[in-house]
C-alpha cells in the first residue's frame, strides 16, 4: 500500500495531514481541537502517503468534495509542488509546500504556511526597531528554507550553517536578493570561541535550529552557546521532545528560548484558516490548553 487513511463519511467536511511516517503528527490535535472549540462539524485525519503513492493520493482527493485540503510534511514538502495547479507567490517563492487547498472547481493550490508559522512568535520582538538583526540558522533542509525566506524578509542578515556549506550557499542565493547573508559549516559551532561580540544594544540575535538534530531518535545538535551573542533568543523548531537539550542548554546560559510547539501552531494557525474558512480560537486560555493537549 502507497496510501492508508480512511475518509470521512460522505458529506463530512475533513481535512489531513500526509508524509511518510506520519504516525508521529500532532497536527490532528491541533486541528481537532479547534473544531471543536468552534463547534464545526468536520474531521482532520492523518494519511500515511509514501513518494511513489502521492500522485495517486492526490488525484484520488481532488474529486472528492468533501476534502478540503491537507498538509504536508516529511518526505514531501518539495515533491509536491509540480503535482500542484498553482502556488501562492511565498510557497513559489520559497519553492516548497506544507499546505495544499482543494478550491470549488477541483484545482490545487499550495501554501507554505511555515514561514508565517515560524514568525509568529516573535512578531512582538519584530514590531521593535533594530538597528541591526542576525539570525544564526541550522540546518538547510525544507524548513529551513521556509525560516530563510522569512527571516531575510523581515530583514535579518542569514548566517545559514550546513554540513554541506556549498548547498547552504547555493540556498542563500535562491532565497534572498541580498548577497550580504554567510554559509558555514555546522562543525563552526561546536567548538567553544572566544569572540567578543560587539555592543548588541537595539540588536536582535537569532539563534535557530533548523535541523532535525536533537529530535527523539536523532543525533544530538552540536552547539557551543559561546557562538550566541549576548541577549539572542533561541528557537528550536523540534516538537519532540518539546524541551530538547539544545534549549535546556540555553537556557542555562541565560537566553531567551522558544520551542517547536510555537512554529507548529503558527503555521497551523494559517491552514486552519485556509480550510475551513475561519480563524481558530488563539486566547491565552485557548492556547494553553492546546499546548496541555499537545503535551499529554
Amino acid at each position: 500500500m502507497t496510501v492508508s487513511g480512511n475518509a470521512p463519511e460522505p458529506g463530512t467536511p475533513y481535512a489531513e495531514v500526509i508524509g511518510d511516517p506520519i504516525a508521529q503528527s500532532k497536527s490532528p490535535v491541533i486541528h481537532g481541537f479547534w473544531l471543536e472549540q468552534l463547534g464545526i462539524a468536520a474531521r482532520y485525519a492523518r494519511c500515511l502517503v509514501t513518494a511513489e503513492g502521492l500522485a495517486a493520493y492526490l488525484a484520488a482527493r481532488r474529486t472528492d468534495p468533501d476534502w478540503r485540503g491537507c498538509n504536508v510534511t516529511m518526505p514531501h514538502k518539495l515533491a509536491i509542488v509540480p503535482l500542484l495547479d498553482r502556488l501562492d507567490p511565498l510557497a513559489a517563492r520559497i519553492g516548497a509546500v506544507n499546505t495544499v487547498v482543494r478550491e470549488a472547481d477541483g484545482t490545487l493550490t499550495g501554501y507554505n504556511t511555515d514561514a508565517p508559522g515560524f514568525l509568529e512568535p516573535l512578531e512582538s520582538r519584530l514590531a521593535e526597531t533594530h538597528l541591526f538583526r542576525m539570525a544564526r540558522v541550522l540546518g538547510t533542509g525544507g524548513a529551513s528554507r521556509a525560516i530563510v525566506a522569512a527571516l531575510a524578509e523581515r530583514g535579518f542578515v542569514v548566517v545559514l550553517a550546513g554540513r554541506d556549506p556549498d548547498k547552504a550557499r547555493a540556498m542563500l542565493d535562491e532565497l534572498t536578493a541580498q548577497k550580504d547573508h554567510h554559509a558555514i559549516h555546522l562543525g563552526h559551532f561546536a567548538a567553544p570561541t572566544d569572540f567578543a561580540f560587539d555592543d548588541r544594544a537595539q540588536c536582535f540575535d537569532l539563534v535557530v535550529n533548523a535541523s532535525p538534530l536533537g529530535m527523539t531518535g536523532q543525533e544530538a545538535l552540536p552547539f557551543d552557546f559561546t557562538h550566541a551573542p549576548p541577549g539572542s533568543v533561541v528557537y528550536d523548531i523540534v516538537t519532540s521532545p518539546r524541551d530538547t537539550a539544545f534549549l535546556q542548554a540555553a537556557r542555562a546560559a541565560g537566553f531567551a528560548t522558544v520551542d517547536g510547539l510555537a512554529m507548529l501552531i503558527g503555521q497551523a494557525d494559517v491552514a486552519f484558516s485556509h480550510f475551513f474558512g475561519v480563524k481558530p480560537p488563539r486566547d491565552a486560555a485557548s492556547d494553553e490548553e492546546l499546548r496541555r493537549r499537545l503535551e499529554a
